[in-house]
């Protein structure tokens, strides 16, 4: 229940910098992650086919 707390506090600091910061910064940030997350993705399921 703690972990989900500051889950939540963490993710609503988040927002609110994402809604201060410009439009480009945030198009930028969300293209990093999503690049970040999508080889993650891939590498996970590339080293489950292998093993």
């Amino acid at each position: 229940m703690l972990f989900l707390v500051a889950a939540l506090l963490l993710f609503g600091a988040l927002l609110g910098t994402v809604a201060h910061a410009p439009f480009a910064f945030t198009l930028v940030a969300a293209a990093v992650i999503a690049a970040w997350l999508g080889i993650f993705a891939l590498r996970e399921r590339h080293g489950r086919r292998t093993h």
